[in-house]
């Protein structure tokens, strides 16, 4: 993807201690500090590619800061974790292989670190199935868990 058009918007994503992992996501400027997110995110929660955000500039980071969801895209997050990395012919690949042939696309933070976009047109119940299915180590990213569950949680 060129990124001539795109800004990195940036995220803070509270860790189990209290502290803050920043995670930056490219995006596209709407104006009034408004941006349509570009890819997925690895480590945020609550957004998905396409979604528009508001993120006035924070002189103190240095980017775009995001503050909320604006508009909804219809897209949805979910991560996988794989024991090894995706190739042709072992496990990794096939769940790759089959996640994109329902409708779904990828990108990975690592070989084994992978946030799955599924499309509005996709429904995430098959999606879900389909990973309890294969034993595969997911999480909900956008839906939560706890929002889709929250008796659960």
């Amino acid at each position: 993807m060129s990124h001539d058009a795109t800004a990195k918007v940036l995220f803070r994503v509270p860790d189990d201690d209290g502290d803050a992992t920043v995670e930056t996501l490219w995006a596209t400027p709407l104006g009034n500090d408004r941006y349509k997110l570009c890819n997925s995110p690895f480590f945020a929660y609550g957004v998905s590619w396409e979604d528009i955000v508001l993120a006035p500039y924070d002189a103190q980071e240095g980017f775009p800061t995001f503050q909320a969801v604006i508009e909804k895209s219809g897209n949805r997050t979910i991560r996988i974790i794989f024991d090894s990395p995706a190739s042709p012919g072992n496990a990794s690949h096939e769940i790759l292989h089959e996640l994109v042939a329902l409708g779904c696309s990828y990108e990975g933070a690592k070989p084994t670190y992978i946030a799955i976009n599924i499309p509005p047109d996709v429904a995430l119940e098959q999606v879900r199935s389909y990973l309890v299915e294969k034993k595969a180590q997911w999480e909900h990213a956008d839906p939560s868990y706890a929002s889709l569950f929250p008796d659960e949680t």
